[in-house]
């Protein structure tokens, strides 16, 4: 591995030009250290390993194996986006593992953040793992770190979800990107031809949706929430927000309230907007958003998805708030 300390004398990679001088940089790198062999990716579709895969794919092809697993927590389109981009653009060798209904399944009636995050977590390791066994000549694991994940942790990034791999598989490390702050990876990421909506993915927590569906998961809850952060993305982005606002995002709580359709009693969930802008994430205040592009967006949520009477705009900073509400 190489250093871990990022040179003082090291240029910000601010210009397409720079970025693709680091680039070849790395491709060389890359090759030099895996040769012939075979590098695993757990490829999640955010900004860090979308990049890394791509930067590994023009370096060293199919000797790039890539798992995407969809664990049924994710936004709308986001697996199918990774299919297109990967699969179907860059010719990936890429294994797509749809395992929703096992997630889900395990998450049936537990309410508890925690637990809930760990269960999340643990199964993710152990569905990896089991895509990781059915490989043969894997030498190589690679992984999205960035330097704020080195600075931070001293680790392995632990929201990729494969620190935890068993010592037996005893994968030797290919990390890229670990010497670029974020801005630097969208950067690279343009000049690797990814699209727009992934290089500017919005941070997004390991549970995904899961810390969003609050208390008990269900599918038909976990649904409407899936419906109403799409409609909130697409309509932000309509109203020029999407660069303007630093995270937005919907909630469905683990209640109902009681409303009225088509002249007859409703007993259905609120919906509940999230957004904040921050710099540094321990700070974040609240965007005083268009009253029309509120409008609009409730009157769309109310109107598309089922189950729902409500629709909220949640007004606390940070503190006292955290911007995830689990």
């Amino acid at each position: 591995m190489a250093n871990n300390v990022r040179p003082a004398e090291m240029k910000r990679i601010s210009t397409p030009e720079l970025a693709e001088a680091f680039i070849q940089e790395q491709v060389a790198e890359v090759r030099a250290q895996v040769g012939d062999k075979k590098v695993l990716l757990a490829l999640s579709g955010g900004v860090d390993s979308s990049v890394v895969a791509a930067l590994l794919i023009r370096a060293i092809g199919k000797q790039l194996v890539c798992v995407h697993v969809n664990h049924g927590l994710m936004r709308k389109g986001e697996s199918e986006q990774v299919l297109a981009v990967f699969r179907d653009q860059l010719d990936a060798n890429l294994i797509y593992v749809d395992v929703a209904d096992r997630f889900l399944d395990l998450l049936a009636g537990v309410d508890e953040p925690e637990r809930k995050r760990k269960i999340i977590g643990g199964e993710f390791i152990k569905v990896f793992e089991e895509e990781a066994r059915k490989l043969e000549g894997i030498t190589f694991l690679a992984q999205g770190t960035i330097y704020p994940d080195i600075l931070e942790s001293d680790g392995v990034k632990a929201h990729h979800n494969v620190g935890g791999l068993p010592e037996d598989l005893n994968f030797e490390l290919v990390e890229p990107v670990r010497l670029l702050f974020k801005d630097e990876v969208r950067v690279v990421g343009r000049a690797l031809g990814l699209p727009e909506s992934m290089v500017e993915r919005q941070p997004f927590p390991g549970p995904g949706l899961g810390v969003r569906c609050l208390g008990a998961i269900t599918r038909d809850r976990l649904a409407a929430l899936r419906e109403s952060d799409a409609i909130l993305r697409e309509e932000f982005g309509r109203a020029g927000l999407s660069k303007q606002v630093w995270q937005f995002f919907t909630v469905v709580p683990d209640f109902r309230s009681t409303g009225v359709r088509d002249g007859k009693r409703a007993f259905d969930w609120p919906v509940i907007i999230r957004a904040v802008n921050t710099v540094d994430a321990m700070t974040a205040t609240v965007p005083e958003v268009d009253w029309t592009v509120l409008k609009t967006i409730t009157n769309r949520i109310l109107a598309e998805v089922p189950g729902v009477c409500r629709v909220l705009y949640d007004l606390t900073p940070k503190p006292v708030g955290t911007i995830e509400w689990e």
